[in-house]
């Protein structure tokens, strides 16, 4: 049996973020089936799972970093991945908050882990999730994290006293939901932003203690039984899922109490990269167009979340305070009193593409392709990618990842889509160039095996490098490199080490070009000079006659340089 953290190590936070990934995949579909306000689009639990599954990502990430290492990662490490992924894969009200709640937590516990680090954390966590909220109501998530964190309050002073006193203090506020929320009590259920903080607080207990917590009872006689009011039971009807002993439904963050079908008419998300004061601003404006307003984050990068009727206003204001960056607009429809999204007939193909930059992204989506684009440091998860194969709205799709690390993410998505009807073909490409080289050769028109094995031998026949920057001493394939060295990477392997970028890229281009080729491909970051490109274009022209040179520019992307031989 494992030995049982005295306080919230690194070890311990990873192991909470997988146990709370498992309770939200077991409970998601029990939650989103009976997400009924205050838009029945069935996906609360999805949405939380989603946000989760991005957090431990990035705290995986961390720990894949340290794998050489005879020592765990460092608290403040995983604490601050945990916030920083939840904060970038947040999707819908209740995972917005969930981030703010775990970035609150994150603040407190990278300077320490034990029970008063702890109770101190879930405090400044229910108060950071508030100033986060535009127009908090009670009977939400943000009344279960309150009762959580005053509930943590005491003399305890081992941790697993702290953290059950906490669960028990949620699953204690979460029943009383309906008393709180007018529109809860008439439906019999309690909110589903709360029921799934319950789940994660749950695995923070099993973390901690290494014991599940009890789950609640449930009636075997269609009917899940509520216990509000201290110990009365509201009988739920046949429809009604009963979750953890309690059902479910996503309450209001700022909205009416009345389900009267009517609202906003879209959803807009994005990530903003803008300054406190210009977040101050936004948050004003955003005010005044919509509702369900949520703004999190802090140190330069936030999450947005407004309904709106005014989709491209929301947009605009984010483009005014900042950089917004992976906008999600969903439309929504009136139909017999519940909001629907609107669906078209679906295409009969599609092709989804992860780019690394603005740039490729408008290449590849004037090609029609359906773009996701990976920012330094934010891989896509796989939610993200179920959720662009959902936006391209095919019957067939093929996926391009375009990164070997993502070939996993990639595998997962496909595989969910495919349980929701979607044919999908997944092109391993290991980089940006080989998914340009697939996109090329696609051919809608075709059938779609031979269409995937077109793109798959494009993919195939083109080299890939890319020039990075080396951050530390290190040994690679090619010798020992210095901090600020350049390397240059071929098919994954460091192969040259320069001093500068452009003479790194002419003996990166005479390597690969040495093996035969017909077609250079370069994609430019967004601070290399088009002067660079013309010199590497004159280079291959020069030295290789029968070759043909393509340049793109990538935008904001991790590499200066990308390159692609055909």
């Amino acid at each position: 049996m494992p030995q049982l953290p005295d306080d919230l190590d690194a070890v311990a936070v990873r192991t909470w973020c997988s146990l709370a990934l498992e309770a939200l995949g077991r409970e998601r579909a029990e939650i989103d089936a009976i997400n009924v306000y205050p838009i029945a689009d069935g996906d609360t639990g999805t949405n939380l799972y989603l946000t989760v599954e991005s957090a431990a990502a990035a705290v995986e990430a961390v720990f894949a970093a340290h794998e050489t290492g005879a020592t765990a990662p460092a608290t403040a490490d995983a604490v601050r991945a945990m916030a920083h992924g939840a904060l970038i894969g947040a999707r819908g009200n209740s995972g917005t908050i969930l981030a703010q709640l775990l970035r609150g937590m994150a603040g407190v516990l990278a300077d320490g882990g034990d029970a008063a680090h702890l109770r101190l954390a879930l405090t400044r966590a229910s108060a950071a999730a508030r100033q986060a909220v535009a127009h908090p109501v009670e009977g939400t998530v943000l009344t279960v994290a309150t009762a959580a964190a005053e509930a943590a309050q005491g003399d305890e002073r081992e941790l697993r006293a702290v953290v059950s006193a906490a669960y028990e203090g949620a699953r204690a506020a979460l029943a009383k939901t309906p008393e709180q929320l007018a529109v809860l009590g008439r439906a019999g259920v309690v909110d589903a932003g709360g029921r799934g903080l319950v789940a994660v607080l749950g695995a923070l207990v099993e973390a901690v203690t290494g014991q599940a917590p009890v789950r609640g009872p449930r009636t075997g006689s269609g009917k899940a039984a509520t216990p509000v009011d201290g110990g009365s039971v509201v009988g739920l009807p046949v429809g009604g899922v009963p979750v953890d002993g309690l059902a479910a439904v996503e309450g209001p963050l700022d909205c009416p109490e009345e389900l009267d079908g009517g609202g906003p008419a879209f959803e807009v998300i994005y990530l903003l990269e803008a300054r406190d004061e210009q977040v101050d601003r936004l948050r004003t404006r955003l005010d005044a167009l919509g509702d369900s307003l949520v703004v999190v984050g802090g140190d330069g990068l936030w999450h947005v979340h407004v309904h709106v009727d005014d989709a491209g206003a929301a947009v605009e204001a984010g483009v005014e305070a900042g950089r917004p960056y992976r906008i999600r607009i969903t439309h929504f429809a009136t139909e017999s009193g519940h909001d629907v999204r609107v669906q078209a007939e679906p295409a009969q193909r599609a092709v989804v593409v992860v780019v690394p930059g603005d740039g490729l992204a408008g290449l590849c989506t004037e090609a029609g392709a359906t773009t996701v684009i990976a920012r330094p440091g934010e891989p896509p998860a796989s939610g993200e990618l179920v959720d662009a194969i959902r936006r391209a709205h095919a019957r067939e799709v093929v996926l391009l990842p375009n990164d070997a690390a993502l070939r996993h993410t990639a595998a997962a998505a496909a595989e969910q889509a495919r349980t929701e009807g979607v044919r999908v073909a997944l092109v391993p490409t290991r980089a940006a160039v080989q998914g340009i080289a697939a996109l090329a050769v696609h051919e809608p028109d075709r059938g779609f095996d031979e269409d995937v094995v077109a793109m798959t031998a494009a993919a195939g026949a083109t080299r890939y490098a890319e020039l990075a920057v080396a951050e530390r001493q290190s040994w690679t394939m090619a010798g020992i490199c210095q901090a600020g060295d350049i390397l240059g990477l071929i098919d994954g392997d460091v192969a040259v080490i320069g001093a500068d970028v452009p003479a790194t890229a002419r003996t990166v281009l005479d390597r690969m070009l040495a093996a035969g080729g017909e077609l250079v491909t370069l994609v430019l970051g967004e601070d290399v000079p088009d002067a660079m490109a013309d010199a590497l274009e004159e280079h291959v022209r020069e030295g290789y006659l029968a070759v043909d040179t393509v340049v793109y520019r990538g935008g904001h992307q991790r590499a200066p340089l990308l390159i692609g031989v055909e």
